[in-house]
């Protein structure tokens, strides 16, 4: 199984990798894993200020920040990764990925927000369901 794990470094990233490491069945060689983060863009006036080789620089910072304990998580269980940093809104970009890269799960942590706090706050988790035509499996 192909499967897209979308993270950002929160306490539901380390749930979402707690809920991954206490079920054997998602880890292990039979899966290929990919796991995405998604620093979202500077704003554009903001950015036309910024030096490029700067603000490149700061968007892979950033995305490293949130590997760096997954990396040494998945050395610990044995499991090989391909870690992929992207810019850009955070749902839109989870979405399109699981989309154009085929894969055949997307594996997130989740707020757990109620109906009215989705509707009040929105949700990543609420947008990526709404966007991705690939299943999800929300951790709380």
């Amino acid at each position: 199984m192909k499967i897209l794990v979308a993270v950002d470094g929160s306490e539901y990233t380390r749930r979402m990798v707690a809920y991954w490491a206490a079920h054997d069945e998602w880890l292990g060689p039979a899966h290929e894993y990919t796991v995405l983060t998604v620093v979202p863009t500077i704003p554009p006036r903001a950015a036309a200020v910024l030096d490029r080789e700067l603000l490149q620089g700061y968007y892979a910072d950033e995305g490293e920040k949130v590997f760096k304990p997954l990396r040494t998580f998945l050395d610990a269980q044995r499991i090989s990764a391909t870690f992929l940093s992207k810019t850009g809104h955070v749902a839109d970009a989870i979405a399109k990925t699981a989309d154009e890269g085929h894969f055949d799960l997307v594996m997130m942590g989740s707020h757990g927000h109620n109906q009215l706090g989705n509707l009040v706050m929105g949700s990543v988790a609420t947008r990526v369901i709404a966007a991705c035509k690939t299943p999800v499996l929300l951790i709380r």
